[in-house]
């Protein structure tokens, strides 16, 4: 298959080395275009205020992968590959291997999962990888478990309206229990901001804080309730894939509006 990868942990990161670089083993025909340094929790930002560069990354990589750095965010990657660097389309995007998990509501700021989203957006489906851990340095087993996924969708492909977002416990291959398909659950946290005083005097917050929390849905999402939420099946070192897609419309929402229609 042809394959893009992008990530937001930067062009450095081991992630997305194993990432590429198995595929690329598996014989999948591979391009790599990703962020010049990290680019964590940007979201889904785009750069519109400034140019955007990308230089050709050589030596990095397995000899057969084209890979590009781009100084913009994670979307810009995804969208400049698409629009600009790429010769052909890709039949499929993937984003990481993240360093730590993007589970429950942290998607909404996880830049791993934005470029795969980007990908989605441009009518490809697309996986975003990431690895339950922010120290781990052995990401073999969830590039395995990579190719494995990838060869399957190659078989089975996926409808072009869904992202998979994947999580992997960062354990051992035989401490895997196996694979569950999940929903998207909340995480809360407690002591967000940490409050600090500069050398000069002033003060300044620092954004930290640690999981208070998992918890399920508000009820009112009509989420369905045999399906496990992500956050709690990663703990059980079930490797989480939770299927997602671009349209944020609370559709029951429509039902419930305290006014029928609005008038100025």
């Amino acid at each position: 298959m042809r394959l893009l990868i992008s990530n937001d942990d930067g062009i450095y990161a081991a992630g997305i080395r194993a990432l590429a670089n198995t595929m690329a083993e598996a014989g999948h025909e591979v391009s790599v275009v990703c962020p010049d340094r990290e680019r964590s929790a940007t979201g889904h930002g785009l750069t519109l205020h400034q140019p955007i560069r990308a230089e050709i990354v050589e030596s990095l990589f397995h000899p057969s992968i084209k890979a590009w750095a781009c100084d913009g965010t994670p979307s810009d990657c995804v969208k400049l590959a698409l629009w600009a660097l790429l010769d052909s389309p890709p039949e499929l995007v993937l984003s990481g291997i993240n360093q730590g998990a993007n589970l429950g509501t942290e998607i909404l700021y996880s830049g791993t999962v934005s470029a795969a989203m980007e990908g989605l957006i441009e009518g490809i489906p697309s996986v975003a990888f990431s690895l339950n851990s922010y120290s781990s340095k052995d990401f073999s087993g969830a590039a395995n478990f990579a190719k494995v996924l990838v060869e399957q969708l190659a078989q089975k492909p996926l409808s072009d309206s869904i992202l998979l977002n994947v999580n992997i416990p960062a354990v051992e291959s035989s401490q895997i229990k196996g694979v569950k398909f999940t929903r998207q659950g909340v995480r809360r946290y407690v002591d967000v901001f940490d409050k600090r005083i500069d050398p000069r005097g002033k003060t300044y917050y620092w954004l930290t804080g640690e999981v208070l929390e998992d918890v399920e849905p508000p009820a009112s999402l009509n989420a369905p309730e045999n399906i496990p939420i992500d956050v709690r099946v990663i703990n059980d070192n079930y490797i989480s894939i939770t299927p997602l897609h671009y349209n944020l419309t609370y559709a029951e929402g429509l039902k419930h509006l305290p006014f029928d229609e609005f008038q100025l």
